[in-house]
């Protein structure tokens, strides 16, 4: 990640079910769903004019250390989340075992 994005707090915004990243004022955020302690990355977007500067990559390397770090499974539905991890293959250790055969 950019070090300009490692002092960017990650947003859990559990209302409307996103991991969310404040970057020049403008929110880039991951879809999620939670359950039995899975959670399920669903969709990223991040606003055209953050593309192309590390930000989708940043938001879903936060995201991935949240679930590590608060004893979670990832279930890697969205298509940018599973490239991220095929080009990261040390995240594979999150997955759920039903997926991973997917990275």
């Amino acid at each position: 990640m950019k070090d300009e994005f490692s002092t960017l707090e990650l947003i859990k915004n559990t209302t409307n079910s996103r991991f969310e990243l404040l970057v020049e004022n403008q929110k880039a955020f991951i879809d999620f769903k939670e359950r039995n302690k899975k959670i399920y990355l669903i969709h990223t977007e991040v606003p055209g004019q953050l593309e192309g500067k590390g930000v989708s990559s940043a938001l879903i390397e936060k995201t991935l250390l949240y679930i590590e770090q608060n004893g979670y499974k990832l279930i890697a539905l969205c298509p940018a989340v599973v490239a991220f991890i095929r080009r990261h293959p040390e995240w594979k250790r999150l997955l759920d075992l039903e997926q991973s055969d997917i990275v």
